[in-house]
């Protein structure tokens, strides 16, 4: 197969023409394209060679050999939908099954994080039969309209809040409404879901769900208070809802210690839904809710079927079961503990050398790096991060900005990230802030 059929000119023109504007690229002022993966690799038409700390999609590499090959192998022989008997969906569903806490145990297979998110607010709100929500600020869980009208960071750009939609603060101990010096930030940031269950009830109205990513991304990679779920989850099932923890980004072993984040909160944490999507099938559509008997049964009772067209097939679960293989036998969670904790330590050691540094946060392969103009009223760099990822690219780098104000440099690369790969990604941000401070430091003089 060619690996480029058009030059770059000509493809980025009829990308222009063609593609709607509101897809986005990377690098828009001069995008970069890439013709081929591989590991945590990608290369241009040029074979330039970029290092990728941006795809936490290709969860265990680009095109890794084990998930191509069971996706032709199994194209080979069947691919037709889950309402025909074959053993794949029950197999991966029962893979699924040994990574959650036991009374998760009910699997609907669909095809993308935004499906399993619309599918989960369906299943919330026919088992509880109430129709609000609440969720985090700045979250963000899917391009759906269901899912626009439960994410702050896009509803408040389009139509706005919808009346049975209720946002809580983001639970974040850097510049939220309860900082890393307060003795209890959980129970604090806790109380705030609480303080809002009871203006929903005072409105006449009930909860459904408290629905949150288990750590919010595109609110600038935040690790929630330990103790923070476990507060929320009592709090809103005494109201008569559930608890939807989003797995879509953090899942699949990212966080090392754990298969998934929501475990972070303890043992004795679990949700009642978790959706899950984006690495689970290394780049193929694949995406899943599991929740419990109960709620599965309302869903059921409610007389309508639910029948995806291509969630579960035989090619789909086959991609998903070679990806669980993949992240055992080579020991991804390990290599996302291990390269993740050099990651932060590298960056905290930065902290000390650039002001710029703010904070330095995260799990596992789920990293950010958060920039400021100074330390003390934590003023977003919004431009300084703007000027970090460009200088990257430059470098052959890889990275993008997530958070409110987009100055957050985030990391979630693929999970085979190497030490290596860490010491690089480094040693150039240090150059790069190096030479912004000098750049900076003349301009000063020179206005004196």
């Amino acid at each position: 197969m060619a690996l480029e059929i058009f030059k770059k000119e000509e493809t980025l023109a009829m990308r222009k023409k063609m593609i709607g504007q509101s897809c986005k690229l990377f690098y828009s002022d001069d995008p970069v394209k890439i013709v081929r993966g591989r590991g945590q690799y990608l290369y241009d038409e040029n074979g330039m060679r970029y290092l990728d700390c941006i795809s936490n999609v290709q969860h265990v590499g680009h095109c890794h050999p084990s998930i191509t090959q069971a996706a032709t192998a199994q194209m080979e022989l069947l691919n037709t939908n889950s309402r025909f008997l074959h053993d794949n969906i029950v197999l991966y569903a029962d893979r699924l099954a040994a990574t959650l806490p036991n009374k998760l145990c009910v699997f609907y297979f669909v095809n993308s994080g935004s499906e399993a998110n619309d599918l989960a607010l369906r299943l919330a709100q026919q088992y509880t039969q109430n129709e609000d929500v609440i969720v985090l600020d700045h979250a963000y869980h899917g391009h759906l309209m269901s899912l626009i009208n439960i994410s702050p960071y896009k509803f408040r750009k389009l139509a706005g809040q919808k009346e049975w939609v209720h946002v809580a603060p983001i639970p974040d101990t850097y510049r939220g409404l309860y900082k890393e010096g307060h003795p209890n930030p959980a129970q604090a940031y806790a109380d705030t879901v609480k303080d809002v269950i009871n203006e929903v009830h005072r409105k006449g109205r009930k909860i459904s769900a408290f629905f949150a990513e288990s750590l919010p991304s595109v609110a600038g990679q935040i690790i929630l208070p330990q103790g923070y779920s476990t507060k929320v989850a009592e709090y809103v099932r005494s109201a008569g809802g559930v608890f939807v923890a989003d797995e879509v980004q953090t899942g699949f072993g990212r966080v090392g210690s754990h298969f998934w984040a929501f475990q972070l909160q303890g043992e004795d944490f679990c949700p009642d839904i978790v959706t899950m999507g984006k690495p689970m099938g290394n780049g193929h559509p694949l995406a899943c809710v599991a929740t419990t008997v109960e709620i599965a049964g309302a869903f059921t009772a409610n007389g309508v079927e639910y029948f995806n067209t291509f969630g579960g097939n035989p090619v789909s679960c086959a991609i998903g079961l070679a990806v669980l293989d993949v992240i055992e036998k080579e020991d991804l969670r390990g290599n996302a503990t291990r390269v993740g904790a050099h990651l932060k330590d590298l960056l905290t050691k930065l902290q000390a050398k650039h002001k710029i540094i703010g904070d330095v946060r995260g799990a596992g392969l789920f990293v950010g790096l958060e920039l400021v103009t100074e330390r003390e009223q934590r003023t977003p760099a919004t431009d300084a991060a703007s000027r970090v990822v460009k200088r990257l690219k430059e470098e052959r780098i890889c990275v993008s900005t997530d958070g409110p104000w987009e100055n957050v440099v985030k990391f979630k690369p693929p999970m085979c990230f190497s030490m290596k790969d860490a010491e690089l990604v480094v040693q150039n941000i240090d150059h790069i802030l190096t030479d912004m401070e000098t750049n900076d430091l003349r301009l000063e003089n020179k206005d004196i």
